[in-house]
Order: C-alpha cells, then structure tokens, then sequence
C-alpha cells in the first residue's frame, strides 16, 4: 500500500529561532517571498559568485533577477550553515538534466532541490533523502484539455474532466506540482513519459503517487504531499522513503537569520528552540 503521509493543522511556516540544525530524520522546506530581497539584493549579491552574478545580470526583467540572485543566495547561506563551511566556497554539479547537487563529495549526504515561480521561492533540504520540490503561480489560461492530455496521463485527465468547473483550476496545479516534484526528486527531467505514473490530486484525497507503470516498486519508495505555501500558487514535495518529520521555514529576511546550533552543559546535545514539525512521514 502507498504510504500517505499524516495530515497535521497545525502544521505551519516559522521563522528560525535561536540554534537551528537540521536532525537526520527531518525535512525543511524554506519560503521566501522575492520582493522580500528588495531590501538586502546588494548584500545578497555579493554571496554569489562571478559566474552566478553574471547569470542573474542577462534576465531582462528585474523579478527574475531578483528570483534568481535570492534562490542562489540563500541555498549558499542555508547550505553553508549546515555544512558549518563560508556561503561563498561551495561549488555545485549538475547532473545531466540539470539537477544541482553539492560538486564535493564530502558533502554528498546533504541532499536539496529549489523552485520558484509568481512570488513565492522554495528550497528543500534533508540529510540522506532525495527529494524533489515544485511551486507553480496558478494561471487559469494553461487549465485547458490539450495542455492536461500533453502532461498528464490518462487516468489523471479523466480525474481532472471530472470535477466541477470551478474546481479544476486548483486540481490542475495540485496534479502538475505533484507530478513535477516527482520528476525534480527523480532528476532524470522529461525522459520519463509523463503517462508513466499517476498522483492523487483531487480535493479530499491525501497526495501520494497512486502507479508508477515504469517501475511498479517505485510507488512504495517516495513519500509524496502538498504544501499550503499561498494564495494562488499550489506547491508539492516528494521525499525519498518514509519515517521523516516535515519543517517548515520562513525567510525573515537578510542575511543573518541562521544562529550557530548550542550544546548544553550537561549532555553535550543540541537544543532544538525553533521546533515546529510535523511527523513522522
């Protein structure tokens, strides 16, 4: 039977509070909204590297400027607090569908994947579980038959044809966000047939993958859920395997929002002040 993971109300974004770390068993995923770095696009400029800079200058319009600039760097500062090393020494690979990972091996444990798009910007992150993460701003005109037939499989069109009219925008963009983290965790892009595999999308249904014709395995291997990150956007997460609490975090913006994680006297363990977790997954 295909894991689902457990519904949590409470479940909400919170800023980092006092030491934050990342424990073996947790997932975070970041927002942050990208006219937030309005305030600090200078101070964040100056993470990136020359090669990235000089990719955010040839966007010709400043929102993906200032998209791009944000996503490259916070995962520099996320990444660089975690791996306890400076923001602007990391160097990241990509595989052949461009899927970035940390080029050092040394660092291969630590697995994170980014999206963004309208005006929300989302960074996943876990020690030892791939994972994929999609947002996507909902625009009413791509809800068409053709677009879905071209994307979804079979089962999931008919799903979506179901559903009153007024229903099938949010459906649409819970199916494509589901079905594009999936793709993102999996890392091998569109060479995978989008008619292969079926998520759960319509309301009332947990997320979860529900066939993976591909390879039949696959569906007990992922842990799949969506995320409430706004108004108008829908966003989804795919993680490796199950067993996992869910973090999620909110940019506050600037640069220092990470604290170094504390030790106790008395046990030498690490406090965690800035717990809100859902799970286990």
């Amino acid at each position: 039977m295909t894991h689902q993971p457990t519904h949590n109300a409470a479940l909400r974004w919170v800023a980092p509070a006092g030491a934050h770390v990342l424990a073996a068993n947790e997932v975070h995923v970041w927002r942050a909204r990208v006219s937030q770095a309005e305030d600090c696009l200078p101070e964040l400029m100056q993470i990136l590297t020359p090669d990235e800079r000089g990719r955010a200058a040839r966007f010709r319009f400043a929102v993906d400027r200032q998209r791009c600039i944000l996503g490259r760097a916070l995962i520099r500062i996320i990444l660089g607090h975690h791996l306890r090393r400076p923001s602007h020494e990391l160097a990241f690979a990509y595989n052949a569908f461009d899927k970035p990972r940390l080029a050092d091996t040394r660092d291969s444990g630590l697995q994170f994947n980014i999206s963004h798009s309208g005006e929300w910007l989302l960074i996943a992150l876990a020690q030892g579980r791939i994972l994929g993460v999609d947002v996507e701003h909902m625009r009413e005109d791509m809800v068409t038959r053709e677009i879905a037939e071209r994307f979804f499989s079979a089962t999931e069109c008919g799903a979506l044809a179901s559903l009153p009219a007024e229903e099938q925008c949010d459906a649409f963009f819970a199916c494509w966000t589901r079905k594009e983290a999936y793709l993102k965790a999996r890392g091998d892009g569109l060479s995978l047939p989008l008619d292969q595999f079926d998520v759960a999308f319509v309301p009332g249904v947990d997320a979860r993958l529900l066939a993976t014709r591909h390879d039949p395995a696959e569906v007990n291997h992922w842990s799949l859920c969506a995320l409430d990150v706004g108004p108008g956007h829908k966003a989804a997460l795919v993680v490796e395997g199950t067993g996992w609490a869910l973090k999620l975090l909110e940019w506050p913006g600037g640069l220092n929002f990470l604290a170094q994680p504390k030790s106790t006297v008395a046990n030498g363990r690490w406090e965690f002040p800035d717990r809100a977790v859902k799970g286990p997954i």
